[in-house]
Formats: C-alpha cells, sequence, structure tokens
C-alpha cells in the first residue's frame, strides 16, 4: 500500500508498481519473486475493499 500511496494517484496500473521493484529489492533482499508478490498483494487489496479493478492492469484506489 506504501508504494501506491506514493503514486499519489487515485487510478494506476499495475505496469506503474512494477516501477518500485529496485526499491523493494533493496528493503526485501530475501525475496526473489517481488513481481509476484506485487499482483499477489493488489489481489489481497481488492479483495480487502481497498482498490476496484477496472481493467487488466489497471486499478482504483477507493
Amino acid at each position: 500500500m506504501a508504494c501506491i500511496e506514493k503514486l499519489d494517484k487515485k487510478n494506476f496500473t499495475r505496469q506503474e508498481l512494477l516501477s518500485f521493484i529496485p526499491y523493494l529489492q533493496i528493503k526485501y533482499p530475501h525475496n526473489h519473486n517481488i513481481e509476484f508478490k506485487i499482483s499477489q498483494q493488489l489481489q489481497v487489496l481488492r479483495d480487502k475493499g481497498f482498490l476496484t479493478f477496472t481493467a487488466r492492469g489497471n486499478y482504483e484506489l477507493r
């Protein structure tokens, strides 16, 4: 969620979040599946009602 907040926009894409991979690799050096984890967390945030899936790879912050 912190990376989404750093985007500072209501509508964003998964691709925009992937730009945080270098930052996340430094923060979580033992995680070798960061791209997968981003996708997984987007699904979790969607399921919890924080995000709305608007189209393939597109999300809206509620």
